[in-house]
């Protein structure tokens, strides 16, 4: 019988194994952010463990940073490091625990289906070979990675450029919300497609700035909610320093220089088993325009996806009203425009539950592919 070991480093990998002795008591505890206290994501490959019964307890999974979350929540599995799905989960309080036969001598569990630093160079490199992307680099982060703006629209269609909606979809300022980056990939895929009508009409008449990942330091580091420098990119809007802060720095100055028509920031939420958008009711300048934009938004977008809902979300005004140092407050604030965070489940949309797979990346996909629905749908009332 080969010995049970525990391995994670590699990209994304984070956990703290206590005790690997006894397979029916494998004890782990949930790794820190490198330079703050968030502990929430964990990604690993147990190894050695085929065909018999091992039991993982998470002993700390009641400090991390959502200890609530864990409620009604699936570790995700893969066996081949490709294809994901979900475990039946145990959470008392205190500790978190899977139980489970492996089928093979090496499993990956994770928080959430990962999205890796290679897969996020795929994704800019594929997008850049289309004639309608340019790529930039707007900066580097604070371990050397790039920042990389893709800016996509027809640079051959007869809307004057200047007339062109400014759009802008962010993603992963919260590194180990991985759904934002599949989100991501599916809205690039759609509005790259040279058949999709709605995707030939935005590239008429817009000009997207994309970032798939505000945080690859974060990423590439395991972390939950970090930049390398412990900072937590969501709340570095209002004052960005290239100390700390160098990712949110160098898009805010990208955004001034070209301006804001539409904003989406794409994220994901621990506890909420729904996906859900957040507008900047709170901020001192939504008034009635914005919420009608808000409102139409929302309706198209309902109309597009039964994985979108309006039923379920944070109480009204945000979870953190007026907090000026969120990027969807900032920017809907600054630019007076339609701006919006989107939240996805780590668990599952209850609506559409899958007791295979949860919530995982290709619906994720899926959802960001329909989003180009509501944009479509508010383009003519948005101001530029």
């Amino acid at each position: 019988m080969n010995p049970i070991h525990i391995s994670s480093t590699f990209d994304a990998g984070a956990i703290d194994v206590v005790s690997v002795a006894d397979p029916q008591d494998i004890q782990l505890n949930i790794r820190r952010d490198n330079a703050s206290d968030f502990a929430q994501w964990f990604y690993f490959c147990l190894h050695g463990a085929a065909g018999q019964p091992v039991r993982l307890n998470f002993m700390n999974a009641g400090q991390s940073a959502y200890p609530k979350g864990w409620a009604g929540y699936r570790v995700a599995c893969s066996e081949d490091h490709q294809n994901w799905f979900r475990l039946d989960t145990d959470f008392d309080g205190e500790v978190m625990s899977v139980a489970f036969t492996p089928a093979s001598n090496r499993v990956y569990l994770a928080y959430f289906e990962p999205y890796s630093h290679e897969r996020h160079l795929d994704l800019i490199g594929s997008a850049g070979a289309s004639e309608h992307v340019t790529l930039e680099r707007l900066g580097s982060t604070l371990d050397g990675r790039d920042v990389t703006l893709l800016q996509i629209t027809d640079a051959a269609s007869t809307t004057p450029q200047a007339q062109k909606k400014k759009v802008w979809l962010i993603a992963r300022q919260h590194p180990g919300e991985t759904m934002a980056e599949w989100f991501v990939e599916g809205f690039l895929e759609r509005l790259l497609d040279e058949s999709d009508p709605v995707a030939r009409v935005l590239l008429d008449q817009c000009v997207f700035y994309v970032v798939p990942n505000m945080n690859p330091d974060g990423a590439v580091r395991g972390n939950l909610r970090t930049n390398a420098a412990g900072a937590n990119l969501n709340r570095e809007w209002a004052a960005p320093s290239q100390e700390t802060s160098p990712e949110v720095y160098a898009v805010r100055q990208k955004m001034l220089e070209v301006g804001v028509d539409l904003s989406l920031d794409a994220h994901g939420d621990e506890g909420m088993p729904y996906n859900f958008v957040v507008g900047t009711e709170g901020t001192p300048g939504w008034g009635p325009r914005r919420q009608a934009l808000e409102e139409a938004f929302k309706t198209a977008w309902l109309a597009a996806s039964p994985d979108f809902q309006t039923t379920h979300g944070y109480p009204r005004g945000g979870r953190e009203e007026a907090n000026m140092t969120l990027a969807t407050n900032w920017i809907g604030q600054l630019f007076d425009c339609l701006a919006f965070t989107i939240e996805m489940p780590f668990k599952d949309n209850a609506d559409l539950p899958d007791l295979q797979v949860g919530w995982n990346g290709e619906r994720a996909k899926r959802l960001g592919a329909s989003v180009l629905q509501p944009v479509l749908a508010v383009l003519a009332q948005l101001r530029s």
